[in-house]
C-alpha cells in the first residue's frame, strides 16, 4: 500500500528539519562498481558513504595529530 500524501509530506517535513544534503558525481561506470561492493557488503549506500566519510576524517584527525 503506497504511502498517504500526508505521510509523504510528513516524511519530507522531518528529513528537511533533521538531515542535510550532499551532491555528488563519480566517473562513469563507478557508480555500478561502489552499488555492487555496498549490495556484497553493507547494503546501504547512505551507511557506506556515511563510514567512508567517518573514517577518512579519523585517519586524516590522527595524522594531523
Amino acid at each position: 500500500m503506497p504511502a498517504s500524501e500526508a505521510k509523504l509530506r510528513a516524511n519530507a517535513k522531518y528529513d528537511k528539519n533533521h538531515y542535510d544534503n550532499i551532491n555528488f558525481r563519480v566517473l562513469k561506470g563507478e557508480k555500478e562498481n561502489i552499488v555492487a561492493h555496498v549490495n556484497k557488503h553493507d547494503g546501504s549506500l547512505n551507511k557506506f558513504f556515511n563510514r567512508a566519510i567517518s573514517e577518512t576524517m579519523e585517519r586524516d584527525k590522527e595524522k594531523e595529530e
